[in-house]
């Protein structure tokens, strides 16, 4: 089935089970609009439903039908609520139409707000943003219980380098159209196994997995975190990379230096015994080194959006990635030898 077509039955599907659920659940006389949503790059679909002497709400269709109690979405929102985090209130569900009905946050993400505002008025909620990455290591590591999905799934060496391979596959071959001859190939897999390696030993937290621009929402004035259905454990450093090299905003290297100095505040808080000159160090290398993983690996999806989804709309936020690859780079001498490879293959990173 053609791209197109898929997709437009893709969205006859969807539009049945919607109209199931409005049916079912007796909305139906009183829904004044069904609008869809811009979502992700997943598999997930989304739904505003306005609806007349009620808060709008909003549906979220899954690709198939799952049992509500072991949902992963449903889990960790219990897990993030105890925290607390504020994330989006779970209405109601409807588990044979792979349905959950969410609060509705509107339509302002971090992403959004700060092209509306000035620059001066990002630092508060950066802050607030950091605050939260605190909280969910802190907090995830008192509420540690296998009962939760993300304490039983964990970013390994196999798992950075799959992603790091993904990153060959779809970006430089996909996207780039570069023929990797067998030499060079085995060059990249000797660097990719070296700093999926590194990451791995390094401190294990709770992570968002996802945590930018793109999944922090504003409403009536308040930070929420959406899209956290695929969280687990992993480096101290990942998070916090996520957000300060987001591929979707710039933030100015002030601006980042001074919110990493924010974080480390907040992570000496009550710990006398930390030696905090030596742990800083450490932290802001490894943070490079984290930046400089989690951004290739966000060209892979670009790429594989852009050719095998047909999805261009990641096109644009290639370049700014692109510079946050060379920045880290540049700052980490022990990754000369990838700097060299990556530099004969996509030449203007540096």
């Amino acid at each position: 089935m053609a791209v197109t077509e898929k997709r437009r039955a893709d969205t006859a599907q969807a539009r049945d089970r919607l109209e199931a659920y409005l049916v079912r659940s007796e909305l139906k006389k009183r829904t004044l609009a069904v609008v869809p949503l811009t979502g992700d790059a997943s598999d997930r679909r989304y739904f505003r439903v306005i609806v007349r002497d009620a808060a709008s709400i909003v549906l979220a269709l899954h690709p198939e039908s799952f049992s509500y109690e072991t949902l992963p979405f449903v889990r960790i929102a219990e897990l993030l609520r105890q925290m607390p985090v504020p994330v989006p209130a779970i209405i109601d569900h409807a588990d044979d139409l792979a349905l959950l009905v969410l609060q509705d946050l509107g339509d302002v993400t971090l992403q959004a707000y700060l092209g509306a505002v000035q620059p001066a008025d990002h630092i508060g909620l950066y802050r607030q943003a950091v605050a939260v990455i605190e909280i969910l290591q802190r907090r995830g590591a008192d509420l540690d219980s296998p009962e939760y999905p993300p304490y039983c799934v964990a970013f390994d060496t196999e798992k950075f380098l799959w992603e790091l391979e993904f990153f060959t596959k779809h970006f430089i071959e996909g996207y780039r159209g570069m023929a990797i001859e067998a030499p060079l190939r085995d060059a990249l897999l000797t660097e990719w196994r070296h700093l999926a390696g590194l990451l791995a030993s390094e401190p294990r937290v709770l992570c968002h997995r996802d945590y930018h621009s793109r999944n922090l929402m504003l409403s009536a004035g308040d930070l929420y975190v959406i899209d956290f259905q695929d969280a687990r454990m992993g480096p101290d450093t990942y998070d916090l990379t996520s957000l300060l090299r987001d591929s979707y905003v710039d933030l100015s290297d002030e601006d980042s230096d001074a919110l990493i100095d924010h974080f480390v505040a907040l992570k000496r808080e009550g710990r006398p015994d930390l030696n905090a000159d030596e742990w800083e160090r450490g932290f802001r290398g490894r943070f490079e080194m984290m930046a400089l993983q989690r951004n290739l690996k966000a060209l892979g999806t670009f790429g594989y959006q852009t050719t095998a989804r047909s999805n261009p709309v990641y096109m644009q936020y290639i370049p700014r990635t692109l510079r946050y690859v060379t920045m880290a780079l540049e700052r980490q001498p022990q990754f000369g030898r990838l700097q060299d490879l990556l530099s004969g293959l996509i030449g203007e990173m540096f």
